[in-house]
This record gives C-alpha cells, structure tokens and sequence, in this order.
C-alpha cells in the first residue's frame, strides 16, 4: 500500500473507490458498506467507507422497580438476548429487579511530578481546593446551571515525587468524558503554581468508584427449577469466587448483556468494560455478582459495579438509532440507565450459571445458533429453518450434519 495515500483527505465515494481497488472488492462486497447512516458515520469517526451493523434485539419480561422495561440490545450472539429475557421473566414472580445509581460523579486524574515535598503539596492544594473547584467551573457554566461541576477534590500521594489530584465532578446525565478532561486541564497552571511542579497527565479515569450502580432479584427456586438447582447455582458461584479464570469468564457473561445495551445506546462500552473490570481487580479480582438462599430456598442475586453511561451528548445525541433506542427504553436520566444495565447484567449472568449448573452452556446456545451454523455450512437461506429443525431434533448441530442434510434434501 502506497504510504502516501491520505483517506482522511478523500471524500466518502473516493475513500470506497480506493479501498475497492487496494483490496479488490468486488461491486457487491463494497455495497455491504453503504448503510442509512454511512454519512452520520462519516462525521463521527476518521477515514470511514461505511457502518458495520450488528443485529439488534429486544429483551423482554424486565420489571425493574416496578417499570416494564424492553431493553434494546445489540449483539451477534443468538442466545443472549434470549437468555436475558428468560430470568427476567423468572426474577419477575418475585417482583422483578430493585435498583439504584449512585450520584454521578466522575473523577478527573492530574499527575503532579517534581515535588521537592510531596506532603506540603498536598497541603497547599487542601488549602486552595475553593479556588481550584471555581476555576474547574468556570468551564461549563451549563453542567452547573444544571447542579453539575466539580464538588470537591482528592489529592493522593504516588510517591516522593509524585502525588495525583483527583476532580469529583457531577456529570449529571452525560457520561461526562469531555466535561472532565477539560476541567482538568483547565487546572493545570493553578496546581502547578501551588506545588512548584510539573504537571504531566491530565485524564479522566474510568474506574468510576464514585458512579456505581446496583440492582438485586430474587428468583423462585421452583421456576429455576428447584432447590437443588439452586444449590448447583450456588456452587457454581463459589467456583467463580475460588478460581480467577473461572471468574474471568464468569465476569465476561455479566458484560455480554450489558456491553450490548451499552452499544444499543451510543455509550462508550470500552469506557465501562474498562471499569467493571478494573473495580473486580481492587481487591483481588473477584465477581462483580453475589448469590445467596433466603430462608425459603429461594436464590437472591445482587450486582455492584461502576457505571458511567449518559442520555445526553456524544453518540447518544448524535446516533439516530441510539436516540430511538432511548426512547424504546423511555428512561429520564442517566441513573435510570444504569440501574436498567445492571439490572441486566445480573439476569444475563444469572441465566448462564443455570444453564452451566444444569444442562451445560453448550446445548441450549447451539439450539439458538443453530441458523447461524446451517447458512456457515452454506446452506441457502430459503431452506435454513428446514434443517436447524432436524439438527435440533437430532442434537446433531455440527456444519457437517447440516451439509449432509443438505446434501439429502437436494
């Protein structure tokens, strides 16, 4: 590829036609990018030739503090939205999910170098935290109006060279990225100028300990179908507790529901894949769900983790599908949502250590991306549902059955 191509230069069309050529597409394979929004996509990230479109399902049966919530999410996997819906419908024959946001702050890191005493500096920026704060505001003047801006400040030594400063800023109901990089460098002459150092990092960070959410539900032991499922349940758990790599992927069935309603809504899902992961890692990384019986057998599951999500600015003002998602959600703040992604999470995580506990993961996935398994084994489309009703009915869901079917049917 010639290194002096520039694409960010190019217009849409010529971005496509250079592309085409350099990869020898063909007609039909660069139309697969000429999505409706190919130029809204062109305006929100670098050197785009098109959109990249994943499915997008509802989830069904949530009832979340007492709301009906559908729950779009989007998502390639077959069998999660399914999943989801499915404890939600068990969690509602005991009221469905209770859940709570914390306020929505955020913390902004300043990295303070080259200190000759690390503990005076800390002092002197104590000792003008009014000043900094009203300098910090003086860079939304709307996010305040609104009851947001910097609260307070931390300040945190490293080292003996370096401590770090901490803004706690109230995003209100944006997700607050921009608001917090910009107070922190709004700062920067002041606190340098307090502690005779250098200022180096200036950044938002995303372990957002301050900005949490947490939802819990008790699930019937009769509809998990019994006590004794429960208890598989809970051992389940316990493993995960024990065992990091079991936790890993433990942790990872929480954010498959989650990441994909965090998508569904413009949010920045890296941002909180970031934070869910990092807050299970503070103190040995460990689940971020709890399970416990109640007194009559019942499973009680609870969830805590970080979450920084917004209605308002970024994707979620600038994406149409994102705005219509929020809207099929009907949430009025940035709270809302994030008692609704936990509420989530936790019916995600829920479903997959029943199916773990009980019939394995396995089978009830394949039944679900048995379609997808027919048409990779290139099964025309028209006949597809035909053959995943005998591979279902075999419990053969393998490509090769699915072309020897084939084969027969022709």
């Amino acid at each position: 590829m010639d290194s002096k191509i520039q694409l960010y230069k190019m217009s849409l069309d010529e971005r496509r036609k250079t592309i085409k050529e350099l990869a020898n597409l063909t007609d039909e394979e660069i139309l697969y990018y000429n999505g409706n929004l190919t130029n809204i996509a062109d305006k929100m990230a670098e050197n785009v030739i098109g959109t990249y479109e994943l499915p997008l399902g509802i989830a069904t049966n949530f009832l979340i503090n007492g709301k009906d919530y559908l729950i779009p999410m989007a998502i390639e996997e077959a069998s999660v939205i399914a999943a989801a819906s499915n404890a939600a419908k068990i969690a509602r024959i005991k009221g469905g999910f209770t859940a709570y946001a914390d306020e929505p702050f955020m913390l902004g890191q300043i990295q303070v170098l080259n200190l000759d005493d690390v503990e005076v500096a800390q002092i002197e920026i104590l000792r003008h935290k009014k000043e900094i704060i009203e300098l910090a505001n003086t860079c939304d003047a709307t996010l305040v109006k609104f009851g947001g801006g910097c609260k307070d400040i931390e300040v945190r030594k490293i080292d003996e060279g370096m401590l770090v400063v901490h803004l706690l800023v109230d995003c209100r109901d944006a997700m607050g990225a921009n608001a917090v990089n910009t107070m922190t460098e709004k700062v920067k002459e002041k606190i340098e100028e307090l502690t005779g150092g250098n200022v180096l990092l200036r950044i938002i960070t995303n372990l957002a300990i301050y900005r949490k959410a947490y939802s819990y539900a008790t699930y019937d032991k009769d509809a998990l179908g019994g006590e004794e499922v429960v208890d598989k349940i809970l051992k389940a758990y316990e493993f995960a507790e024990s065992d990091i790599f079991r936790c890993a992927t433990h942790n990872k069935g929480i954010m498959n529901g989650i990441d994909a309603l965090i998508i569904a809504t413009g949010n920045d899902f890296r941002a909180i894949e970031a934070g869910a992961h990092s807050y299970a890692a503070m103190q040995g990384y460990a689940p971020l769900t709890h399970y416990s019986k109640d007194k009559d057998g019942n499973l009680v599951g609870s969830i805590a983790m970080p979450m920084a999500v917004g209605t308002i600015g970024g994707a979620t003002k600038i994406h149409p599908q994102a705005r219509t998602n929020l809207k099929i959600l009907n949430v009025k703040s940035a709270g809302e949502l994030a008692g609704i992604a936990v509420s989530l999470g936790l019916a995600q995580n829920l479903a997959a250590l029943r199916a773990l506990a009980t019939e394995g993961i396995q089978r009830g996935h394949m039944e679900l991306h048995a379609r997808n398994v027919a048409i990779s084994a290139g099964v025309p489309i028209e006949i597809a549902d035909k053959i995943v009703k005998i591979m279902i009915k075999d419990k053969k869901i393998t490509m090769d059955y699915a072309k020897e079917i084939f084969e027969k049917i022709k």
